[in-house]
């Protein structure tokens, strides 16, 4: 319940007319008329930008003790949903970010363009419409068009009729084509169609003349053409993009769904033949330490390489120096090359079980960048000191030539570890592995005072046949030699921003926000249906989250409250402000360790060097003036990324289980939603659909709180996390889509009904106090 400001606060307004409003001016004395609620959250919303306590406080002249009225305020706002808290930022309840992804999809009846946000970083079930933004193009500005993806620099408009927000925009991504993509598909009468890969696109008939070469069976772009009001549409093959027979075919259809840039242009290959490998010159030479590699068996690129060994300083007892040492990516993608354009485009490397698809040409990631064993390779490096209770406590970085001693995987280096070493790793188990793993140790102990989030979740593993098929789903062992690794590189990400941050040097963040406050409440309304609680109020820290996830730990529920916990959780964008990293539980934390494949980490590599003096190819006042841009952008493209090799599985798996449709699986409830359930089938990792209108006879109830399906008479239903067994009756390989229906019978779900209506009528009442906000934000 909100605490009443009267009395406390003793904040003074005044009368504006009949209708009662009031307003406050934006420089109030201290101690008298103080902002009232309406001017806090007018400015809020008129300033994206400057929404923390210190700005809020700025604007309105206050000081002292009016410093806690404003405190208390905030607070209350918060508590009556009207504000939600992202870390040190306030917003409205669904307010865009000061710079966003737009899709330019229509005009008004004045001919102004409208755009919706490409994407909502909170999915949640009823979250309402996505707003709409007017685009407004200035004189010598950049030009859109419908069709268009945008970046767009967004601001609330004061009116309360037509779209929420005006936009200017930023930069205009390469035009979305209005085409279908599809598979050409030759009837028994010789008449040629378009199957399109979206399920939602219709089919288009193609004349002969109209094929452009194009073969049944291919994967093809097409163009709807202007026709005639009856009879089917029609189209022609603007581009023929190959066989859907091809080995690779499946994660073609993925890049093109989703525009990933995977041809380099003639000019970006230029520039990358041409690069010539480093000298030593200006930099520190470390080519005789035992610097090793330890990746995937099969990987191509390896840009880091570790090393560890006792601290020698007698004030240091038990401590450890790690050193980790980076591909040195900034020496040759220099700020607006042909290079460096074409790796901001793309944003970072997409991973498909077939191929993969690089931010950069192989002569840079395989061969002048990747920290091949036996040979000179350029790297930043930061060597870390911690002491024995894994407690960092100090690091330096340095500009060097380097050169790995060893290149192994992690099962050869965890084999060796355990007593059974090879022949290669046999003679670097005592100089070299030893160390590493009793740096670990240390390094370990840290991690377990900080108590990040430790969510168990597997992740499957795709291995496909030399046809490029499913061979089988796998789920690779969690050895300690991958957590090595992992935790070497969250410290180097660390000490990278610590560094940036003490030299007072502009970069792009890693940043994690906490669990708004719907999502908290949501997931303590699940909690509740188990008997856990989860406290209120309070900032929550992962902690609080690891004790819940212990307390299931080998039960029935350890999967299902692990899925739950794990969609309470904010998204993870990049980002020119530091707002700390919730699921690490850090401070401040940047992406440093992987430049070959991430665009993040090349700025912050070229933020050291500036910082540092390190060389001239640091990042440039141009590039600094241009990091809320360049943040919004490569967190677009990683989530296009995530999508399209979720997208990629889906697909392998659909057509892999083409013929067998009518028979039965293993499967496990992975979403619940009106329509229906979500199953994910263990075996192959890919989902399907069970529409809510086959469960059975009974009306069934969604219920959002405790993620089930419930029989309205019996009581009875199926939860988020259920094993179950499905029958497959439909697929569309092409989509990937998969449609089941349920074989099981609905069981008795934890927590009574009386629970569940308690639970509708709550979220009843927030969805009126939801609007009741929505209706005083459009006033």
């Amino acid at each position: 319940m909100a605490r009443s400001i009267s009395g406390k606060s003793k904040a003074k307004t005044r009368s504006l007319g009949k209708a009662g409003r009031t307003e406050s001016s934006a420089k109030a004395p201290s101690g008298d008329g103080l902002p009232n609620r309406d001017a806090v959250l007018r400015f809020i919303s008129d300033n994206p930008d400057r929404t923390s306590k210190r700005d809020i406080a700025k604007a309105f002249g206050l000081k002292g003790g009016d410093r806690i009225w404003l405190k208390d305020i905030l607070r209350d706002l918060q508590d009556e949903g009207l504000l939600k808290k992202t870390r040190k930022r306030l917003l409205r309840p669904g307010a865009l970010p000061h710079v966003v992804v737009l899709d330019v999809f229509s005009r008004d009846a004045s001919g102004a363009l409208l755009a919706r946000p490409a994407e909502r970083e909170d999915q949640d079930e009823g979250a309402g419409p996505l707003p709409l933004v007017e685009i407004r193009t200035q004189k010598g500005g950049k030009a859109a068009g419908i069709g268009d993806r945008v970046l767009a620099r967004v601001f609330p408009t004061e009116s309360s009729e037509g779209p929420a927000y005006t936009g200017r925009v930023m930069k205009v991504f390469e035009k979305r084509r209005q085409s279908i993509l599809g598979v050409i598909r030759k009837s028994k009468d010789g008449a040629f169609r378009i199957e399109p890969v979206e399920r939602t696109q219709r089919e288009l008939i193609i004349d002969g003349n109209d094929l452009n070469d194009a073969q049944d069976g291919d994967l093809v772009e097409t163009e709807p053409m202007s026709g005639g009001r009856y009879g089917p549409a029609r189209g022609k093959v603007t581009s023929v993009i190959g066989s859907l027979s091809s080995e690779k075919a499946v994660s073609m259809i993925a890049i093109h769904a989703h525009e990933i840039p995977h041809v380099f242009p003639d000019g970006v290959i230029a520039e990358a033949e041409g690069a010539k490998p480093v000298t030593l010159s200006g930099r520190e030479d470390w080519r005789d330490m035992p610097l090793i590699t330890i990746d995937p068996a099969d990987a191509k690129d390896h840009d880091d390489a570790v090393m560890a060994e006792p601290d020698p300083d007698e004030k240091n007892p038990g401590g450890f120096i790690a050193t980790v040492a980076i591909a040195d990516v900034a020496h040759y993608v220099r700020q607006g090359s042909a290079l460096d354009r074409e790796a901001l485009k793309r944003g970072n490397s997409v991973y498909f079980p077939d191929r993969v698809v690089p931010m950069l040409p192989e002569r840079i990631s395989n061969d002048l960048c990747s920290l091949r064993e036996g040979e000179p390779r350029p790297a930043l490096a930061v060597r870390m000191r911690f002491s024995a209770s894994g407690q960092k406590v100090g690091h330096s970085f340095h500009r060097v030539i380097m050169r790995s001693a060893a290149k192994l995987s992690y099962q050869q280096a965890q084999k060796a570890i355990d007593g059974e070493p090879d022949d290669k790793t046999g003679p670097l188990l005592e100089p070299i592995l030893k160390p590493l793993w009793d740096a670990y140790a240390v390094l370990k102990r840290g991690r377990d005072n900080r108590q990040p989030l430790e969510l168990d979740l597997p992740e499957r593993k795709i291995l496909l046949k030399e046809d490029g098929t499913v061979n089988r789903v796998v789920v690779p062992p969690r050895l300690d030699a991958h957590k090595l690794i992992e935790e070497f590189m969250v410290q180097a990400n660390v000490a990278a921003a610590e560094t940036l941050e003490a030299k007072r040097q502009a970069l792009v963040y890693r940043v994690h926000d906490a669990p708004s406050l719907a999502k908290q409440e949501a997931l303590r309304e699940f909690l509740r249906t188990f008997e856990i609680s989860l406290a209120r109020g309070a900032q929550l820290k992962p902690a609080q989250f690891n004790a819940i996830l212990a307390r299931v730990r080998d039960t029935e529920h350890e999967q299902l409250v692990n899925e739950v916990v794990l969609r309470s959780q904010s998204q993870a964008v990049y980002a020119p402000e530091n707002l700390g990293h919730f699921g690490l539980n850090l401070r401040r934390y940047a992406h440093f360790t992987s430049p070959i494949r991430r665009y993040a980490d090349l700025i912050v590599h070229r933020a050291l060097i500036a910082a540092l003096g390190l060389g001239k190819d640091g990042l440039t006042q141009e590039e600094e003036s241009r990091l809320e841009e360049t943040a919004a952008l490569i967190s677009a493209t990683e989530r296009r990324a995530m999508a399209a090799e979720r997208d990629t599985v889906d697909r392998l798996v659909a057509e892999h289980l083409s013929g067998r449709v009518g028979e039965e699986f293993d499967a496990r409830i992975s979403g619940v939603a009106k329509a229906g359930l979500f199953v994910q089938l263990p075996d192959y990792g890919a989902d399907g659909f069970v529409p809510v209108s086959t469960l059975g006879d009974e009306y069934y109830i969604y219920d959002e709180a405790r993620h089930a399906m419930v029989g309205e008479r019996s009581g009875r239903g199926f939860q988020l996390g259920d094993s179950v067994s499905v029958r497959l009756v439909e697929i569309a390989p092409l989509a990937g889509a998969m449609r089941f229906e349920m074989l099981s019978k609905p069981e008795k779900l934890p927590g009574s009904m009386k629970s569940f209506h308690k639970a509708k009528g709550r979220s009843g009442r927030a969805a009126g106090k939801s609007r009741r906000a929505s209706q005083g934000r459009r006033r």
